[in-house]
Formats: C-alpha cells, sequence, structure tokens
C-alpha cells in the first residue's frame, strides 16, 4: 500500500440486544461440540446473512466472555422425501467459537 491509500479502521459492529439474539439462533449440542468445549471451543447455530465480527460481537455481549477467534461454516440442506415427495432441507450455518483461557460459557443455564 503507498501512502496515499490508508487502510480504512477497523470497527466493531454495534448490535442491539435483540440484534444479538436473532443472529445467536441456538447452541449445538452433540458429540463433538462436546468434545470441543473442552478446548475451549463453543458451537453455535447462527443466521446464514451472519459475518464473523457480528458473532464475536454477539457473544461477547450475550455471554461477557472474550472471544479469540470465530470460524463458521454453510451446511447445505439435504435433499430428502416426505410422504413420497421430494423436498430440500434448509441451508445452517454454524459457528465454532474459540475464548480466550479461563473463560466458560454454561450453556445448561438460561439467559436473562
Amino acid at each position: 500500500m503507498s501512502e496515499t491509500q490508508k487502510a480504512a479502521p477497523k470497527r466493531k459492529p454495534v448490535l442491539s440486544r435483540e440484534g444479538m439474539y436473532s443472529l445467536i439462533r441456538n447452541p449445538v449440542i452433540t458429540e463433538k461440540a462436546t468434545m470441543l468445549s473442552e478446548g475451549n471451543q463453543i458451537t453455535f447455530r447462527v443466521s446464514l446473512e451472519a459475518t464473523k465480527p457480528e458473532i464475536k460481537a454477539a457473544v461477547e455481549g450475550l455471554f461477557g466472555v472474550k472471544v479469540l477467534s470465530v470460524n463458521t461454516l454453510v451446511t447445505k440442506g439435504k435433499t430428502k422425501r416426505f410422504r413420497g415427495r421430494p423436498g430440500v432441507r434448509s441451508d445452517v450455518k454454524k459457528a465454532y467459537v474459540r475464548l480466550a483461557a479461563g473463560q466458560t460459557i454454561d450453556l445448561s443455564t438460561g439467559l436473562a
């Protein structure tokens, strides 16, 4: 980059409490997700339009923890048959959130 081209400063996304709840759908409770939680990594099902900075801001705002990184993946919906007719399941986006050392999220209790 030359001196005339300056990188835009990174901005933290501003989300309302309602926006955070609509972004983070629910935690994923599977064997794999439980094993990842032992290494300070939590898995959430999120909105398809959610970006990594938005997910980071939402998790930090809702749970009051420090997030180190966010990895996302989109699972494409399967084609299934229902009563003999073909149908397609919806696409699902998951976010793997790595927490700072010493930080935990208790998924067994509800949010206030």
